[in-house]
């Protein structure tokens, strides 16, 4: 499903490009953190109600009743039209349960586009706003482009912070040090 996923989201992400204020945008402008923040509230909901996806995935009912659940949820969510058009071509095509997928793909698509790297940051406890602030610009720096960090705990790591971006990996966690003391001391 992964080639679909991103053909639909490299297609919406032409749609909201050309719309956010490119090179060959017209007229009202769309902003990306809303769009993205749309799609999320949308996916949330979509997720947390049985009910819901069931109105909107049964090919059972009918294509003008599940669109009209959707124009409703829209409204009710005050989601753009840009965004509702998008949702209705994955309803219209039954490709709503994939949504997930499809989302990951196009915020990816999107900061490709905007020249943005998505970097993990696995740390042994939560970080403070502080530190993720701190975190988040030394990943830039690493990366040379602006950088969407997403942050997580293992405890396993004893301290300090594993960086990922891209493939590369930046390990300094007290567990990667020790294993590099560990190596070196078994290679002398």
């Amino acid at each position: 499903m992964s080639a679909l996923a991103a053909r639909y989201a490299r297609a919406f992400a032409d749609v909201v490009m050309e719309q956010s204020g490119g090179p060959t945008s017209r007229g009202n402008k769309l902003d990306l953190a809303k769009v993205q923040q749309q799609l999320d509230d949308f996916a949330e909901a979509l997720a947390g109600s049985g009910e819901l996806r069931e109105a909107l995935t049964n090919p059972a009912i009918s294509l003008e009743t599940r669109i009209a659940v959707l124009d409703a949820v829209a409204h009710r969510m005050s989601i753009g039209s840009k965004v509702r058009n998008f949702l209705a071509v994955l309803t219209d095509h039954g490709r709503l349960s994939a949504l997930g997928e499809i989302l990951t793909q196009y915020r990816l698509e999107i900061n490709r586009r905007s020249s943005i790297s998505e970097a993990e940051v696995v740390s042994a406890r939560r970080l403070e706003e502080r530190e993720r602030a701190e975190l988040e610009n030394n990943a830039a720096e690493l990366a040379g482009t602006a950088v969407h960090a997403t942050f997580r705990e293992d405890e396993s790591l004893i301290g300090g912070a594993i960086v990922r971006i891209g493939s590369k990996v930046y390990d300094g966690s007290v567990r990667g040090r020790l294993n590099r003391l560990r190596e070196r001391l078994v290679n002398s």
